[in-house]
Order: C-alpha cells, then structure tokens, then sequence
C-alpha cells in the first residue's frame, strides 16, 4: 500500500508511523552518493517538501542502482520510517528495496538543478509541475477552488453547469471564439454572399462563451441561489500578464437580492477562500513568503481580517483627479478606469480592498440595473493591491421596459435573448450577482507575477500548445 509524501510530513500521522515499514512512489529531485552510503530525495506533488531515503551497500543491486538514479528518475521505495537527525526534516525512511519505475536521461532532461525562467518553463508546460514553485501554484489552486465550492455550499447555493458553447454575447464586447463545423475554405454563402451559418452545426452563429451568467440568472429566478464554476474564453489580443485567453470563471447569482447583497456577498467569499488558502496550504504559502512574494502571507491576513472600502465610481474619479499622479491615461468622469487608476486607489489612496459603485452606464453592459439618476448603473468592481480588478458585478435589470430599452440603444437584436427577456415576463424579482477569474485570485494569493503561470496550460494569442 503506497503511502503518500504529505502523510510523512503531517506530525499528527507521522508519529504513528515512526518505526514502520511504508512505500513511497514518486520522482527523484537529487542524489548525494557518500562513500558508506547515498541519499535520495524524492518528492509525488502531494507536498512541497521532498522526503529523504538512506540507501545503504547491503542493499541488493545497490551499485548498479545509484547508477541509475538521477534527478527525474520515478521509483517506488519501501522502507522504515526513523526519526531523522537532521534539523529539515522531522523522519526519513531507511530504504529496503528501491524500484525504478521509469529512467531519465540525466544529461537531456530539462529540468536541471538550475534556477529556470517561468518563460522557459511555459515551453516544457507538460514538465513544469515538477519545479516547487509551480507545484506550489497548483496546489494552491486547487485550495481555493475546493474552499469555492464549499462557501457557496455551507450557504445553501446550488452548483449548475451553464453551457461553453453559447449563441449570445454575454459581455457585449464581440470579444469571442467562433464555433463551427462549416469548411473553411468552402463555406455556403446566402444570396447576399455572406456565410450561411443555418448550414452549419447549430443552425446558427455559435461561439465559445464568455461568461454563464445569463443561464446562471435562469436558474436562480428558480432556485433563487445558483453558482457556476467553469471555464470562459475571450478572443482579445492581449498579452498582458492579466489576461488570458483561456480562463476559469466562478459566477454566483442570487435571487431576490441587491448590490449591498452581492457585495456582502463578494467580500465574505474573497475573504474565507484566502483564509482557506492560508490555513490549508501553510508548507506551500511560507514559500511564497519567502521566495516569491515576501510579505504576501502579512497581505493575505490584512486582507481577510480588513473591511472593504465601500466608494462610488463618481468619488473615486475625484480622488483620482486630485491624486496628482502622473497617469498614463487621463481622467475624467465617464471612462473606463485603467488598471493604473484601480491600483492606485487599492494600494495607495485606500490602502486596502476597495469595491467601487455606481458606474456610468455607458461603459457596462447591458443587463446592468439602470439607478434612478438615468446616468449609472447598480455595478461593482472589487479592486485589490497589486492587481486591480478581481471581482465584477451588478444587480441585474429586472424591468423589462428598462431591459428592453436599453437593449435598443446598444443596437442589440432582442431575438437573439428572447429567453432572457421572457424572464422579466413571468414573475420578475430583483437579482445580482458577480464574477470572479479564478486565476487572478490565485494570482493574488501566491504573489504569482504572471497568470500565464498560475493555469496548468495557458493560452494566449499564439500559444495553444499542449
């Protein structure tokens, strides 16, 4: 019975071992051959920490064993487990029988006992989880992702799959991937020269989604709190290191609630994911600390134990005005702020998370709750220190008239969202919700400079490998 790394680290169950004898699979990180003995270090991703083996000479195929093993090389290695003398590891294992699993050229692998860029390491993605910080990464990832589901669960939220394949823009913004079975090369065109997409797979124009928010509104005028969490794709030639072509969306929607409801909510879900993070990934965050981003753990814990600033749009663009800074774009009342402005009030102005509100409708989209002064919007965006905006999100216009309306001024074909309109029809309720790209919360969490670094195969334009 294979026993994982991550059981010889925790004290509570490794104490229980002490003495016994346990297998361990995993691959070799490094070999130091002495004279009367060696030490192998391996590690199976369960943990940060390798796990250190003593082989010593009586054991059977020992010199044509060390031979063989070199950094890379996978073995499974049964032994007694003993209380090290070491002052970085509280046991080790004194081998009994080594098994090679799968060689490793030692002078062709990749991955050297080297520092290596994160920029080489996206070109050998499928090795790239051996390394600690990216495993680190990804495990980390995978904390926050289970701590996702399981705030929304203890909060009596429903977990739905909205479709990846969409017929409609959620955004608006015509940012999207286009589906199709149609040759290229080939395609059927209408009398009027165009591609004739009722030959196609769908009957119709179809896209890869960019957000399930409006399948997620069917369902919570239903079952009143729904969430998805699932991956989302837009088509924007951006090669910044926040976007990504390829990413993963978590989108609440909750019935019968406003904008301070959703707001409440955002700031309670940013906060127990972190403190989740934090309290189950302690190995993985001190070496974020340390080697990555010194200070994030202090960051993370003055995020989780800090109330929200709580701002109109209108007053940030004052406080910008009067910042005296020497922005690249300029402000004024009416713009879409930029990552330098949403970073500016986070870090410096307000020192800490701040939600903004209230934007002018003109530059949100459509669904967005028309406020009583005609000129806004019940929007929000959570703005964080080091990387702008995390969360977007909006109480939802239930008003059809309003909805209808608004749908005319942006030259929107109300066909094309006829289900979403009839939901205003049969029995309306006020409705909000938000957003949140995973990746950049993992991106936060870790100090991760790069999202390309915090998604196991990332795309963005040009790279679609692996």
């Amino acid at each position: 019975m294979r026993t994982k790394i991550k059981e010889l680290k925790e004290k509570k169950s490794a104490a229980a071992l002490i003495g016994q004898e346990v297998t361990i699979k995993g691959w070799v990180r490094t070999v130091r051959n002495q004279k009367t003995f060696a030490f192998i270090e391996v590690n199976d991703g369960s943990t940060l920490s390798n796990f250190q083996v003593i082989l010593s000479p009586d054991l059977p195929g020992y010199n044509n064993l060390i031979n063989q093993l070199s950094t890379g090389v996978s073995v499974a290695v049964k032994g007694r487990i003993v209380e090290s003398p070491g002052e970085n590891q509280d046991l080790e294992m004194h081998a009994a029988e080594v098994t090679i699993i799968g060689k490793c050229d030692p002078e062709a692998y990749p991955l050297q006992k080297k520092r290596h860029t994160f920029e080489f390491l996206r070109t050998i993605a499928h090795l790239r989880p051996r390394t600690n910080t990216i495993g680190a990464v990804t495990r980390v990832r995978n904390a926050i992702s289970f701590a996702t589901h399981k705030f929304f669960q203890e909060r009596g939220f429903l977990y739905i799959n909205t479709p990846i394949i969409t017929g409609s823009d959620a955004e608006g913004a015509g940012e999207m991937f286009r589906i199709t079975t149609l040759d290229p090369l080939n395609p059927p065109k209408t009398p009027e020269g165009k591609v004739d997409y009722s030959q196609d797979f769908f009957g119709r124009p179809t896209y890869l989604t960019v957000s399930g928010q409006l399948n997620g509104e069917m369902y919570a005028c239903a079952l009143s709190d729904v969430y998805t969490f699932g991956p989302t794709f837009r088509a924007e030639n951006s090669n910044t290191s926040r976007h990504l072509a390829e990413f993963w969306m978590i989108e609440p929607e909750m019935a019968f609630a406003d904008l301070n409801d959703n707001m409440d909510c955002a700031e309670a879900y940013i906060k127990y994911v972190l403190k989740y993070a934090l309290d189950n990934c302690e190995e993985d965050m001190q070496f974020f600390n340390k080697l990555v981003a010194p200070g994030i753990i202090e960051r993370l814990e003055h995020i989780i134990n800090t109330p929200f600033e709580r701002a109109t749009y209108t007053y940030a663009v004052r406080v910008l005005e009067k910042a005296n800074k020497p922005f690249e774009f300029p402000v004024k009342w009416g713009i879409d702020l930029q990552s330098e402005h949403e970073r500016f009030l986070a870090e410096e102005f307000f020192n800490k998370p701040v939600i903004l509100t209230d934007y002018p409708k003109q530059i949100k989209a459509f669904y967005m709750r028309a406020n009583d002064d005609n000129k806004t919007v019940a929007a929000m965006d959570v703005l964080f220190p080091g990387i702008g905006e995390i969360i977007g999100g909006a109480q939802r216009e239930e008003r059809l008239p309003l909805l209808e309306a608004k749908m005319r001024d942006l030259h929107l074909n109300p066909e094309d969202y006829w289900s979403y309109l009839e939901l205003r029809k049969y029995g309306s309720v006020p409705h909000a919700g938000f957003g949140v790209g995973l990746e950049r919360l993992v991106q936060f969490a870790t100090g991760m400079e790069n999202i390309r670094d915090v998604i196991p195969f990332p795309r963005y334009p040009g790279k679609a490998e692996f």
